[in-house]
């Protein structure tokens, strides 16, 4: 786990020390909800995890939309990259 998040904020970063901008915070989050997704399609009534990845999903929007408002340009590439729907 720990070297999957480490090549991930590697990937998305924008400069050498960069962990949390909005483009690294949404691709880890990006990463959970796809495992959590494939955890739930086999294990439907974990109802826990499924209030975890309604949460996270909000939470990636929310940062979406901030992206958004802030630099379109960059909300653009960060959707293209992560083939997400908008």
């Amino acid at each position: 786990m720990r070297e999957a998040k480490s090549v991930l904020i590697e990937q998305y970063r924008s400069h050498p020390k960069d962990t949390g901008s909005p483009e690294v915070q949404i691709a880890l989050l990006s990463e959970r909800i796809n495992y959590l997704t494939s955890h739930l399609k086999s294990h439907a009534k974990d109802h826990a995890s499924r209030r975890g990845l309604i949460m996270m999903v909000n939470r990636r929007r929310r940062l979406l939309d901030y992206l958004n408002r802030r630099d379109p340009d960059r909300y653009r590439e960060i959707v293209e990259r992560l083939s997400l729907r908008k």
